[in-house]
C-alpha cells in the first residue's frame, strides 16, 4: 500500500468547485509557515508603495461610501479578494465554512447534491452526485444556473450562490439554467434533502465481468471499493475475467483515496507526484506489489465531470500500461490545496501545489485523453423494419419447439444494458475483448 502522507500536506486535491449545499474536505495537519530567511526583513518584504495605495483606497471608502462600513468588512473583503485573484481554487475560509471542510468526508450532508463552480459570472454545475435530489431532477454537467428562485446569479459570489441553495430538507427551490446552445432557459424544480453519499456501487454486468463506480473520494473510499470487489468475487465464484471501473463525473476529493485506489491495480511503480514551491509540497507515491484483479482487463470511464482525484486514477492507470480509458477527455483539474488555519475559527484553502502523472504529464487545464473516445450518446432500438427476414417459424409444416414450463413472461421487456447507459454497454464490448485476448495469450 502507499506510504502515508506528509502531514504538512492538505490530502485535499480537490473537490471541484463547491457542493451546493455543502462540500467535503479531507484534512491533515495544517502546514506549519515557511521559515523567514536569516536575512529577510519585514520592511524588505513589504510592497511599501502598493500598500500605500490599499490604505488610500481603504480610508476613501470608510470616509465616502454611502453608507458606514465596519472595517471587519473591508479587510475580509480584501483577503477574499487576493485569494479569489489567484485561481480558482483559493479560498477564505470564515467559521461555518472552514467547519464544512473539515467535516465534508463524513459522506453526509443536507442540500441539493451538486458539485459546482463558478464561470462567467454564473454558478456552472461540474457534475450532480449520484441519487441525490439534483440527479433525480435532471440536472447535467455543464449546465449554467442564471437564476435561483427569483434571485439573478449573476454579480453574486460562489458562496452567496450556494447559501441560496441551501434550506431545510423537504423545501424546494426552482433553478433556471442553460443547457449547452438551448437557446431557451430550463426551468428544474428541486427538492431538497439530506445526501448521503455512497462513494462506491457495484454490480455484476455479464458472469465473470464486474462494474464498480466511485463516486467521489472519501477516507473509505479504497476500503469501500476493496470490499465491493470480493463481494463480486464471491457472486461470480471466483476471480474476475475484467472489470469496468466507472469515474464519470467524480469531481475528486482525498488524494490518499485517489493514490489507494490507484494501487489496487498497480503492481509497481509510480502512482503520482506533486511539486510546489515548498519541500512539504514536493512527495511522490508508489505502488505495492498487490492487484486486487491478479492482472485481469480493466477499462475505466472519464467524462468532462471526472475531475482531480479521478484524474490521478485515470492518468496513473493510463501511464502504466494497466488500464484502457474510455469516454470524453476529464476536466483538468491538477492542483493540490492546503488549509492554512489564521486562528481557531478561520482558515486559508491555498493552492500548494500540482500534481503530475507517472510519466511527468501535469492534468492542470489539460484533463486525461481517454484511449478509446466515446462520446455520450442514446440508443433507441427500432420498432419495425421494412421487411423481416424468413425465419424457420415462417416455413411451412415447420416444427414446433416445446416451451418449457412456467414461460409464461408478462409485462415490459427489460430494458437493455446499451439503451439503459451506451458508453457502460461499450465499455463491456471492449472489456468483453480484453478479456478474450488476455485468455488467449495466457494471461
Amino acid at each position: 500500500m502507499p506510504k502515508p502522507i506528509s502531514h504538512r500536506l492538505l490530502i485535499w486535491i480537490g473537490r471541484v468547485g463547491v457542493a451546493a449545499t455543502l462540500v467535503g474536505t479531507a484534512l491533515a495537519e495544517p502546514a506549519p509557515p515557511p521559515t523567514p530567511a536569516a536575512d529577510a526583513s519585514p520592511a524588505a518584504a513589504l510592497p511599501l508603495e502598493e500598500l500605500r495605495t490599499f490604505a488610500e483606497v481603504y480610508g476613501r471608502i470608510k470616509d465616502d461610501y454611502v453608507e458606514g462600513v465596519a472595517d471587519k468588512t473591508l479587510l475580509e473583503g480584501a483577503i477574499r479578494g487576493m485569494l479569489a485573484a489567484l485561481d480558482p481554487h483559493s479560498a477564505y475560509l470564515d467559521k461555518t465554512e472552514y467547519q464544512e471542510i473539515q467535516v465534508g468526508t463524513t459522506g453526509e450532508f443536507g442540500g441539493l447534491g451538486l458539485e459546482v463552480g463558478m464561470e462567467d459570472g454564473f454558478v456552472k454545475v461540474i457534475s450532480p452526485i449520484d441519487d441525490t435530489p439534483a440527479q433525480r431532477a435532471g440536472l447535467q454537467a455543464g449546465d449554467l444556473i442564471v437564476r435561483i428562485d427569483d434571485k439573478p446569479v449573476k454579480g453574486l459570489g460562489l458562496n452567496e450562490a450556494v447559501n441560496l441553495m441551501r434550506g431545510k430538507p423537504g423545501t424546494t427551490i426552482n433553478l433556471t439554467i442553460m443547457r449547452g446552445t438551448a437557446g431557451r432557459p430550463l426551468e428544474v424544480k428541486v427538492e431538497r434533502d439530506i445526501i448521503h453519499v455512497a462513494s462506491v456501487k457495484s454490480r455484476t454486468l455479464e458472469p465473470g465481468l464486474g462494474y464498480v463506480r466511485l463516486t467521489h473520494f472519501q477516507a473509505r473510499t479504497t476500503e469501500d471499493m476493496l470490499t465491493a470487489i470480493t463481494t463480486l468475487k464471491k457472486e461470480n465464484k471466483g476471480d474476475l475475467k475484467g472489470l469496468v471501473l466507472d469515474l464519470r463525473n467524480n469531481p475528486g476529493g482525498v488524494l490518499n483515496a485517489a493514490v489507494g485506489v490507484s494501487d489496487a491495480f498497480i503492481t509497481d511503480g509510480l502512482i503520482v507526484y506533486t511539486q510546489g514551491r515548498q519541500a512539504e509540497a514536493k512527495l511522490q507515491f508508489k505502488a505495492g506489489p498487490d492487484d486486487v484483479l491478479n492482472g485481469a482487463p480493466l477499462v475505466v470511464l472519464v467524462n468532462g465531470g471526472s475531475a482531480s482525484a479521478s484524474e490521478i486514477v485515470a492518468g496513473a492507470l493510463q501511464d502504466q500500461k494497466r488500464a484502457l480509458i474510455m469516454g470524453t477527455q476529464t476536466f483538468g483539474k491538477g492542483s493540490v490545496q492546503t488549509i492554512v488555519p489564521i486562528d481557531d475559527t478561520t482558515a486559508l484553502k491555498l493552492t500548494t501545489a500540482r500534481y503530475f502523472t507517472p510519466s511527468g504529464r501535469s492534468i492542470q487545464a489539460q484533463g486525461i485523453i481517454p484511449d478509446i473516445v466515446l462520446e455520450r450518446g442514446d440508443f433507441t432500438p427500432a420498432k419495425e423494419q421494412e421487411a423481416d427476414p424468413v425465419k424457420e417459424a415462417d416455413l411451412v409444416r415447420h416444427l414446433d419447439s416445446p416451451k418449457p414450463a412456467g414461460d409464461g413472461l408478462t409485462g415490459e421487456p427489460k430494458k437493455t444494458l446499451t439503451a439503459e447507459d451506451f458508453q457502460l454497454a461499450e465499455a463491456l464490448n471492449v472489456l468483453k475483448g480484453l478479456t478474450i485476448l488476455s485468455h488467449r495469450q495466457g494471461g
